[in-house]
């Protein structure tokens, strides 16, 4: 699992937007601190309050110096409708076929919801040098992180 102090795996995927348009983590470094917001799903009950939460929050992390971003393994049409049902004004990064979600050690499985290779939810940020400065991981995909200090964690890396 990518973890603090490791160099953040880098990777190319679609951004959920009307018309997705590819993502690559190391072009957005100059964005940084960079905060990816792993979530195991779109529309469902956490990832809802998890994502509409950092959409309350979003002045404090982007005064802060950070840049948010959503990660799933939702296509990007189905995020891009998530975003806009939410008032959601940061992106969203689609992966369909979980090679980021695998890259950072996050895959799980929830067989009584019949959902496969999603992520846990988890949060890193990572800084200009493309440095994990920070990690939350979830040891329930139910749980939400502590929203004051990864704002801490993004000034910090800022």
């Amino acid at each position: 699992m990518a973890s603090t102090g490791d160099a953040a795996p880098d990777f190319t995927a679609k951004l959920g937007r009307d018309e997705p348009e590819e993502f690559t983590l190391s072009d957005h470094l100059d964005e940084a601190p960079l905060v990816l917001a792993f979530f195991p799903g779109a529309f469902t009950p956490p990832c809802t309050n998890e994502m509409v939460a950092f959409q309350d929050d979003l002045e404090r992390f982007t005064d802060a110096g950070g840049t948010l971003y959503g990660v799933s393994a939702d296509s990007p049409f189905s995020q891009n409708a998530f975003r806009e049902e939410h008032g959601l004004e940061f992106d969203l990064i689609s992966d369909m076929d979980g090679e980021i979600i695998d890259a950072y050690g996050l895959g799980i499985d929830i067989a009584d919801l019949g959902l496969y290779g999603i992520s846990n939810r988890a949060v890193f940020v990572v800084n200009g040098d493309g440095e994990i400065t920070y990690e939350w991981v979830a040891e329930d995909p139910t749980n939400e992180p502590d929203y004051d200090e990864l704002r801490g964690a993004v000034e910090n890396a800022a």
